[in-house]
C-alpha cells in the first residue's frame, strides 16, 4: 500500500523567480538545489512545518520532457492560470492574507467564508493558483 507522498511537482516558467517567490514570499525552505546537467537543476522546497513533503519547482523549458509544441502549450496554460496544484493551510487566514499581500502576492479571491471552510485564492509568479485555507480548529 502507498503510505505517503514524498514529492510533488509544480511547473514553473523560471526557477530562479519561483525560488524567490516560494521562499521569500511564502516562507518555504529550500530542500535541494542541485545541478542536473547543462542548464538544468533539481530544485525542491517545502513548507516550514512539513519538511517531509518536497515540492519540485520544475522548469517548463524545451528539451528533455518538453518538445517545442508542448512547451508553447504548457507556457500558455500556466500563464493563463489553468493549474491549481495545491490547497495550502495556515493557522490564521486573515493575518496570513495581509502578510502575503504586503509581500506582493496577488490574490484572485480575498478570504471568504464558504460552505467548506474559510478560503482565499492566490497565484504564484508563473500563474499557478492556490487555495489557502484556515486550519480547522478541533
Amino acid at each position: 500500500m502507498i503510505t505517503k507522498v514524498s514529492h510533488m511537482c509544480i511547473y514553473v516558467l523560471n526557477q530562479d523567480s519561483a525560488q524567490d517567490f516560494y521562499t521569500n514570499k511564502l516562507g518555504f525552505k529550500v530542500v535541494t538545489d542541485a545541478p542536473m546537467g547543462p542548464g538544468m537543476r533539481w530544485l525542491t522546497v517545502c513548507p516550514p512545518e512539513q519538511p517531509e513533503l518536497e515540492i519540485t519547482l520544475f522548469p517548463v523549458v524545451e528539451g528533455g520532457m518538453f518538445k517545442k509544441e508542448t512547451l508553447k502549450t504548457m507556457t500558455e496554460l500556466i500563464k493563463n492560470g489553468t493549474f491549481g496544484p495545491a490547497v495550502l493551510t495556515c493557522k490564521d487566514l486573515l493575518a496570513t492574507y495581509e502578510e502575503l499581500k504586503a509581500k506582493g502576492v496577488v490574490f484572485k479571491k480575498p478570504p471568504t467564508k464558504e460552505f467548506y471552510g474559510f478560503e482565499a485564492l492566490f497565484t504564484d509568479d508563473s500563474g499557478n493558483w492556490f487555495s489557502l485555507g484556515e486550519e480547522v480548529k478541533k
